[in-house]
């Protein structure tokens, strides 16, 4: 499968711990011609002849429709990292609202394929809160008729350090064991590195003609990423 020779990509939420590393990856790819970032504040260290970054409200969508025409792919990574941290309605406001009208501009400006970081779990009836807003935004991406949706659903993303204090930093040393004795239907559940989520991310915004709609596990996101495993 070959890719674009001129990829074009808008990226909403490139500061967080996955957007930044999916930036690095892209940047690393030699088809990659313009990455426009979209966000409350810029990214460091994407000092890239290729990279526009605007600082827009995400809240907004008329603050950057204006930019989104002329790309092909659009990447979300927008999301809270401590959702017990916020009310209900701040959630449901960035989670789901934000990213669907980022997507429904998107859609109007012609881009074709939409990449967005969810969740395993997600399901727009499930009892969980978290998965069932999850669930309600993938259903409204379907619903916009992108000719190519991606739905990447990662279970516990392992970062190099924690980001969210003890409770974080023991999970992270506890999973990556806890992942060895995940198989068949339950890789699902297995931790991801970071660096291979975003890796995979990237390397699937360059890829063309798959599935109209893709839901993306543990086993393919380990399949996208272009590195052996070490």
């Amino acid at each position: 499968m070959n890719p674009p020779p001129n990829l074009t990509v808008v990226h909403l939420g490139a500061t967080g711990a996955v957007g930044s590393v999916v930036v690095q990856a892209l940047l690393a790819m030699p088809e990659l011609q313009r990455l426009s970032l979209l966000g409350r504040r810029p990214l460091d260290g994407a000092d890239d002849s290729r990279v526009e970054q605007h600082t827009v409200d995400i809240f907004d969508s008329s603050t950057y429709a204006g930019r989104l025409k002329g790309h092909q792919v659009a990447i979300c990574t927008l999301g809270v990292g401590q959702p017990s941290k916020i009310s209900r309605e701040d959630f449901l406001a960035i989670d789901r609202d934000a990213v669907l009208a980022f997507a429904t501009a998107c859609r109007e400006a012609g881009v074709e394929h939409f990449q967005l970081l969810s969740s395993v779990g997600t399901n727009s009836e499930s009892r969980s809160f978290y998965l069932r807003t999850k669930g309600e935004l993938e259903e409204g991406l379907k619903a916009l008729g992108f000719a190519r949706l991606s739905l990447f659903r990662p279970s516990m993303i392992l970062t190099p350090t924690s980001r969210y204090g003890f409770s974080q930093a023991v999970t992270l040393k506890v999973w990556p064991w806890l992942s060895l004795g995940l198989f068949g239907p339950l890789s699902k559940f297995r931790g991801v590195r970071v660096e291979q989520l975003g890796r995979a991310i990237a390397a699937n915004a360059g890829l063309v003609e798959r599935n109209r709609v893709e839901v993306l596990h543990w086993d393919e996101i380990k399949e996208l990423d272009p590195r052996p495993a070490s």
